[in-house]
């Protein structure tokens, strides 16, 4: 079968879901799509285009890719069993692609699953958030077989520009909670860095824009902290608590391989403890306030 011919399915249309899904449907693909919250896959449906499945095995049945972008593990499994689960429609030889931020050993129990059902699973979890979600231009690792790859890379190539074989199913997904400990761990370090410049009476603007030609450098200071703590915006499209899940997918990993990781283990603490400090539903770039909290200072730009 071709890639023009395969038909894909993608259940999560949420804040990086909706416009992964839209992505595939400006590629030309048939798309259905699934969302737990009612109408969320109809409004897709009119609003993008493709068609809204009305229970995951309806959408199984009809996609010979299924495509999860969806909060945690535990939920990828509910999604899969049951009457109405992705197992009670999936066509034979059928694929389904994790590419949410999953933990390792379930996403390998769910591919056995998933094999003693005649189909296959693979993990493909992305980073780039919102904003390269919408352009295409998000970056994947991927987790399984060289000729699984193959087949779907045509759809994950319209979904993003980089696509990396990091091992067998699974592997994708630890890559991706080691990507997000390097991150966070960046972030919070830059938040201290212009919370001290600021107290020295440095621009934390001026900061970020040293920081950004110079070795000090990453993804926090170029794309974080003037669009979403220094505007106090706070508004990234991803969330705390998903950032605490993955940090703690690391941190389990470098458990599991008997890996001593100081450092990690307090960015971990940091970022948990700014959940609890903060409350539900917070943007993980709020995290700048706990480091705020702690200094008694707010971050705020010299006016000219």
């Amino acid at each position: 079968m071709s890639a023009a011919q395969e038909r894909v399915g993608l259940i999560g249309i949420g804040s990086m879901g909706w416009p992964m899904a839209a992505r595939l449907v400006q590629a030309g693909y048939a798309v259905t799509v699934f969302d737990a919250v009612p109408g969320q896959a109809q409004k897709f449906a009119q609003e993008v285009g493709g068609q809204a499945a009305t229970t995951c095995a309806a959408l199984a049945a009809q996609s010979d890719i299924v495509f999860t972008m969806l909060p945690t593990s535990a939920i990828v499994e509910q999604v899969l069993n049951g009457p109405d689960g992705v197992l009670a429609g999936l066509r034979p030889g059928g694929v389904v692609v994790d590419m949410s931020s999953g933990v390792p050993a379930h996403t390998q129990r769910l591919a056995t699953a998933i094999a003693n059902a005649g189909g296959q699973m693979v993990d493909a979890p992305v980073s780039g958030g919102v904003p390269r979600a919408r352009t295409g231009e998000l970056a994947i690792m991927f987790g399984g077989p060289a000729e699984t790859l193959e087949r779907v890379r045509p759809a994950l190539s319209a979904m993003g520009t980089s696509i990396t074989a990091v091992g067998e199913v699974g592997s994708a997904h630890a890559m991706k909670a080691l990507n997000n400990l390097v991150s966070a761990g960046g972030f919070l370090i830059g938040v201290e860095a212009m919370l001290i410049g600021q107290q020295f009476g440095l621009d934390p603007n001026v900061i970020v824009d040293v920081l950004n030609a110079s070795t000090g450098m990453n993804n926090s200071t170029q794309k974080k902290f003037k669009q979403f703590v220094l505007s106090r915006q706070f508004n990234s499209g991803f969330g705390l608590d998903l950032m605490v899940k993955d940090l703690g997918i690391a941190l389990g990993i470098a458990t599991d391989t008997g890996t001593p990781t100081p450092f990690a283990s307090l960015c971990r603490e940091l970022w948990a403890s700014a959940g609890k400090t903060l409350g539900a539903g917070q943007d993980h770039t709020a995290v700048a306030r706990l480091s705020e909290m702690l200094a008694g200072v707010e971050l705020a730009a010299k006016k000219d």
